[in-house]
C-alpha cells in the first residue's frame, strides 16, 4: 500500500500498490503492519456501507466526542464521492482546517481519517456505495454534527447538494471551546 500524509496531520490517502498482469491486478487494501509501521490505529469494530441511490448526496459531517471517538478507513466501493474531514483537535495546528479527496470504485483509493476528526461525503454519481471500518462501536450519545456549509470551514464541495437528511441540515453553528464549556467540544 501507498500512504500519503495530508496536510492534516495523522490523515492519510491510502493507495492500493498494483501488482499487474493480463488478468488485473492484485494489491493490498489493508495489512496490520503497514498500519502499524505508519502508527495508525487498526482495532476495528464495525464495519459500515451506505448505499446512496442520487448524485449530489450528502452526509456529514459527523463525528463522536470520547471517550468514543472513532478512527474510520472510508473506501467507495461502486461510483463516486467527495470525501471531507475537518480536523475538529483543539490543540491541533490545523484546527478547524479541512480536505476533500475524490474516492471512487476506479481509483480503489482509501482515506484514514483519525479520532478528533468530522466526516462527511456528496455522491458524484448515481447509486454509490460507501464502506468504511471504524474502531468504536456508535454510540448515539457521543455522537456530534457539523452542518455542511458552516461558515466557520467554508468547505468547497465540488457540486450542489440535492439530497440531505433533515438531521443533517439542522446541525448547529460550530462554537469554539473555551473555558466556560469545560473543554467539552461543541458542534
Amino acid at each position: 500500500m501507498i500512504f500519503t500524509e495530508t496536510k492534516l496531520k495523522g490523515a492519510y490517502i491510502i493507495d492500493v500498490k498494483r501488482i499487474e498482469d493480463e488478468r488485473g491486478f492484485f494489491g493490498r487494501s489493508f495489512c496490520q503492519k503497514e498500519f502499524e509501521e505508519f502508527g495508525l490505529t487498526n482495532d476495528i469494530r464495525q464495519a459500515n456501507v451506505s448505499y446512496n441511490k442520487k448524485k449530489g448526496t450528502l452526509r456529514g459531517m459527523h463525528m463522536q466526542l470520547a471517550p468514543n471517538e472513532e478512527t474510520k478507513l472510508v473506501r467507495c466501493t461502486r461510483g463516486a464521492i467527495y470525501d471531507v474531514i475537518i480536523d475538529m483537535r483543539p490543540d491541533s495546528e490545523t484546527y478547524k482546517q479541512w480536505i476533500g479527496v475524490e474516492l471512487t470504485a476506479d481509483n480503489y483509493r482509501m482515506l484514514f481519517v483519525p479520532e478528533g476528526f468530522a466526516h462527511g461525503f456528496i455522491t458524484l454519481e448515481d447509486n454509490t456505495d460507501v464502506t468504511y471500518n471504524v474502531t468504536e462501536f456508535y454510540t448515539p450519545g457521543a455522537e456530534r454534527g457539523i452542518r455542511w456549509n458552516d461558515p466557520a470551514f467554508n468547505i468547497e464541495w465540488p457540486i450542489e447538494p440535492v439530497v440531505i437528511s433533515e438531521k443533517d441540515q439542522a446541525h448547529p453553528d460550530f462554537e469554539e471551546v473555551t473555558k466556560e464549556t469545560e473543554g467539552k467540544l461543541l458542534v
